[in-house]
Formats: C-alpha cells, structure tokens, sequence
C-alpha cells in the first residue's frame, strides 16, 4: 500500500507539472490586461513602469519559470487587482465553496441512494417508474433556470427562505462556516440543492442499474439459499458492490461542483470561488486565473487519489492485483 501511495504520489506530481504549464501558457498567452488595468490616458512611460511592475516585460518561459519556482515556496503570484497573494485570495472564498459542494453531494446521496435502490428491487412497481421518470428531469433542466425558479417561488412567492448571500457564519477551527447558524442554513438550502439536482438524478440511476445488476450474481442467490434476511442482503451484499462506481461517480461530482458552480454561485450571489473567477475573468487578473484552475488540478488529483484508496478498502481484488504488481 505505501509503494501504491509513493508511485501515486510521484505521477500526481508529474500531471500537476503538466497542467500547470498547459494553464499558464494558455491564460498568459490570451489577452493583454495592461489595456484593462490601465487609463487609457495614461503616457507609454506609465504603461513601461507598471508592466515591469508585474512582470508582463519578461518572456513567456521566463514568466512560467518564476510561477514554478515561486509555487514551490507556497506563492502563486500577487493578484493584479487586489494587490494580495492569489492563493490567499482564493482560499478566503474556499470555505464557502467548499460548504455549498459537501452540501449538494450530501442532499445528492441521501436522496438518491435511497430511491435509485428503490427504483432498482422494484423496478416494474409504479413508485419505481415514477422515480425514474422524475430522474430525467434532474437531466434536462438547466441550472441556471432551476435556480431562478426555486427564488421564485420559495423567495419570492413563498417567502421562507432568502434570496442571496450566505448569512451569517460562526467560526470553526478558525474558518467561518453557514451550516453552524439559523440563518446560514437557510441561505445554503437552495444553492445546494440548485447543484445536487443533476446528482440525485445520477445517483438514482447508478444506484438503479448497479441493484439490477447484483441481484443477478450467484454470491445474492447463494445468500437467499441461505436463509439471510432480505435487508442484510441489500444492506451488505447488494449495497456494498454496487458502491464503487458511486464513489468513482460520486467523487469526481464533488470536484465538478468546486471548479463549475460558477453559475449557482453568480444566481444567489454566494461569496464563493466561482465568482471570484467570473470577476477575475472580466479583468484578465492572470494570476487569480492560474492560481485557481492550478487548485482545481490539484483538488481532482487528490480526489482520485482518495478514490483509489477507498477502491482497496470496497473490493478486496484490488488491494490483490496491487499485490501482485
């Protein structure tokens, strides 16, 4: 297992190489945000000076150069314009991108676990036809549109529940969260469940097709043979082996929502990364834009590293193969 963690550890780091030169060339090599940053009034003398002020006077391999090595030390670059790390500017809006992520996938299992299982011993029953029905609309429906309606009616029309920000945050190992208040939790409940939709409907059918598929394996029809209770079945045989394609699934959702709630996140105005990106974007700050979609890279890695991880623990025949490699 430690050489499976070091060999994994070593080709993440070689991807992380990669993706950072792929980012960097691709955000420095478009645009000028010098023709943003600066008046248009401003004398060539000016524009000289505040050009070597960021660096933008040196060649592209050079630029990248000092990113890596300055990355090395913990510093991704001074954002244009705020004047502040890039990092540290991102990871003070993390928290509650983070909050809202952990929220959807948590309403996006409890949800769909259960009614994709449903869905998946009682296939022919019409409770389980109606959750597949309803499944297609976690598909089809647009975010944004999901969003504006879910205002509509329980802001707006219903009044329960606020239309924007996060509300008010307590302090947890020194990082302000919305769930531990009242108020935060109200203003969590949409967004997260604005972004869990197309996960419920994901789940419930993973979760359908995987139940189908076990109740058809000899190791449920021995189980039955012998005496077991149907919800130990279910509960240990069945769930248990349909579970590592929900993981997989599961964990690159959870990396998907950090990197493109950008949408939910501009809709109730949620003080997140994504509108920190948006706002970034608009003004060409590069080193925000690198800084973030470098985090990115690195969250995905670690995610998969994690799923390989819980790959050993589910299903014996991987921690097997990894022996014998």
């Amino acid at each position: 297992m430690l050489v499976f963690i070091i060999r994994r550890c070593v080709q993440s780091l070689a991807v992380l190489l990669l993706m950072s030169l792929l980012v960097f060339v691709s955000v420095y090599a478009i645009g000028n945000p010098i023709d943003i940053l600066i008046s248009a009034d401003a004398d060539q003398i000016e524009r000289a000076r505040v050009i070597a002020a960021f660096g933008l006077d040196q060649p592209l391999w050079v630029q990248y150069f000092y990113f890596i090595k300055n990355a090395f030390a913990g510093d991704m670059g001074r954002s244009f314009v705020y004047a502040t790390p890039a990092l540290g500017l991102i990871l003070e809006r993390l928290p509650a991108t983070l909050e809202l992520a952990v929220a959807a996938i948590l309403i996006a299992i409890v949800i769909g676990l259960p009614l994709g299982l449903w869905a998946g011993l009682r296939p022919r029953s019409f409770a389980g036809k109606t959750i597949m029905t309803v499944s297609i609309f976690g598909f089809s429906l647009p975010t944004f549109w999901v969003g504006l309606m879910l205002i509509m009616v329980f802001a707006v029309e219903l009044g329960w529940l606020p239309t924007s920000g996060r509300g008010q945050t307590a302090l947890l190992f020194g990082i302000p969260f919305g769930f531990l208040t009242w108020d935060g939790l109200r203003h969590l409940l949409m967004p997260a469940l604005n972004l869990s939709l197309f996960n419920i409907a994901l789940i419930i059918r993973l979760t359908r097709a995987g139940t189908q598929e076990a109740l058809l394996q000899d190791y449920i029809k021995f189980a039955r043979a012998k005496g077991l209770r149907n919800s130990r079945i279910i509960g240990v045989h069945v769930l248990k082996n349909i579970l590592i394609p929900i993981v997989t699934v599961v964990a690159l959702q959870f990396g998907s929502i950090i990197a493109f709630s950008i949408v939910t996140e501009s809709i109730f105005a949620w003080p997140g990364v994504g509108k920190l990106l948006i706002d970034s974007i608009r003004v060409l700050d590069r080193p925000v834009i690198v800084a973030f979609l470098s985090l990115i890279v690195a969250i995905f890695i670690l995610i998969n590293l994690c799923v390989d991880l819980l790959y050993s623990l589910l299903d014996p025949r991987v921690r097997l193969s990894e022996a014998k490699g």
